[in-house]
């Protein structure tokens, strides 16, 4: 492995917590890069003491991104300039990701080097269903927009992934339960750490069993997609009928109703029938 590093943007995941996760790849490309852009120095030069280097940083974060970012794209022009997040994969749920789009736009080179994403580590934890679902980051701090982000949600039918601190974990795990219904969840902290854990139950029983005692460390919390919908019933079927033979022909009605609750047009036209008698 070169290590000259081509003129660009190298897109470099970090450990969530166990540093012998981070790749050689990741490792040589820090080792090489002229300039490492990262969210607090003081956290990476602790990844770099581990790999045995010292590379020039620069700080790129919420409060400093749109200062600093035009100089980072001038120099990808002519060096290697590295991207990492203080843990895990840049750009989940940090402000990577406008500069890669105006690096993309400048023409530069765009690599990346993948690694440890705490989401995708609890959704392996979490014993849920993993071939679809949804990442929601950090839900909002003040209860109703909170509620509203949930109520967003809440029809989706995909596993939600998301993060939240220990000390809001118990009230955010009893709105879940009450918007989503109580559904199957897991809760997932310190992972690839020496105390990882995942507990699993129903969105309410987690939020009593977190009541008692906030968690420390870093929180993913995954929750079952919905189930299925209940059948509907033979006064919903009436009802939605009803309706719809107020604007259209028994036959149109029929189907219409059909398509909506799963029913059979067949028996929901004769139902009709029998109404506009």
């Amino acid at each position: 492995m070169s290590d000259v590093l081509m003129p660009g943007l190298y897109i470099v995941a970090t450990p969530i917590g166990n540093l012998g996760d981070l790749s050689p790849r990741a490792a040589h490309v820090l080792s090489n890069a002229a300039i490492v852009a990262v969210e607090d120095t003081r956290v990476t030069a602790g990844l770099f003491r581990h790999i045995g280097i010292k590379r020039p940083m620069i700080a790129y974060h919420d409060h400093n991104a749109d200062r600093v970012r035009p100089g980072l794209i001038e120099r990808m022009g002519r060096e290697a300039v590295a991207l990492v997040s203080d843990a895990g994969t840049p750009l989940i749920s940090d402000p990577g990701y406008k500069l890669v789009r105006d690096a993309r736009a400048a023409g530069h080179a765009v690599v990346t080097i993948p690694g440890p994403c705490a989401a995708i580590a609890a959704l392996t934890l979490a014993g849920l269903p993993t071939d679809r679902f949804l990442f929601i980051g950090f839900l909002p701090a003040k209860a109703g927009a909170k509620a509203e982000a949930i109520a967003e949600v809440a029809a989706i039918r995909a596993t939600l992934v998301l993060y939240e601190s220990g000390p809001r974990l118990a009230a955010t795990l009893a709105l879940l339960a009450e918007k989503l219904g109580d559904r199957e969840a897991a809760v997932t902290r310190e992972i690839t750490k020496k105390f990882e854990e995942a507990v699993t139950g129903t969105l309410s029983a987690l939020a009593a069993r977190y009541a008692e005692a906030a968690p420390k460390g870093e929180i993913v919390v995954v929750v079952a997609p919905p189930g299925e919908a209940a059948p509907a019933s033979v006064e919903d079927a009436d009802t939605a009928l009803a309706e719809a033979l107020t604007r259209l022909p028994a036959s149109k009605a029929a189907g219409e109703v059909a398509k909506r609750l799963n029913l059979d047009r067949r028996e929901l036209y004769a139902r009709a029938m029998e109404m506009k008698k």
